[in-house]
């Protein structure tokens, strides 16, 4: 990806989780990256083509810093699926400016589909890899249990970590206790995996 249109997608987002999707305007987002309005144009053609990528880019960036490179120094929590599933659900809660930005930007993005249908093949796309990642680290840790239960506490536990989310980000729960209750509700649904397996 180039500099610019790095730049412009990293502009994207914050203009996004400052303003709200309605709040998004081409002429902001040059200012913002410090590029034109022309290429932004060139990059992405419309406003819909901005937010497209931006949603793209928002996905991409938290698997970064939910991803096992981002645990500088430590045995690889690949190798303990149990360790990677409370790792990429755990990091969404972190009170740094670049997960609190991505995830009000994601929840913006999402609150935007009620609306506008737009984006929704794309958030219905990105939260089924979402919902099948989180799975696949359940059956990996409950390998007895049904695939159906595992993908019904797949949808839960990502539901939940989206409402806790915006929970936090708006203010009525603290960023330690949002951690607490999903931590709590993946030892529910590993358990409860646990006691259906065959």
């Amino acid at each position: 990806m180039s500099d610019r249109r790095r730049a412009i997608l990293e502009g994207a987002a914050r203009v996004i989780a400052r303003r709200g999707v309605r709040g998004l305007r081409v002429t902001d987002l040059a200012a913002e990256a410090g590029v034109s309005t022309a290429l932004i144009y060139y990059h992405f053609k419309d406003r819909t083509g901005i937010l497209r990528h931006a949603l793209a880019f928002i996905g991409d960036r938290a698997d970064r810093y939910t991803g096992a490179a981002g645990e500088a120094g430590a045995a690889s929590p690949a190798a303990d699926p149990r360790r990677l599933l409370d790792r990429i659900l755990l990091l969404e809660f972190q009170d740094l400016p670049e997960v609190r930005e991505n995830s009000t930007a994601w929840g913006e993005l999402r609150a935007h589909a009620i609306f506008d249908p737009e984006l929704r093949e794309e958030l219905t796309a990105a939260g089924a890899a979402w919902v099948e990642e989180v799975a696949g680290l359940l059956a990996a840790v409950c390998p007895a249990a049904p695939g159906t239960a595992v993908d019904a506490a797949a949808e839960r536990l990502t539901a939940l970590l989206e409402g806790l989310s915006g929970r936090w980000l708006s203010g009525l729960l603290p960023v330690g206790h949002a951690r607490d209750l999903m931590r709590g509700a993946l030892g529910v649904e590993i358990g409860r995996l646990g006691s259906l397996a065959t």
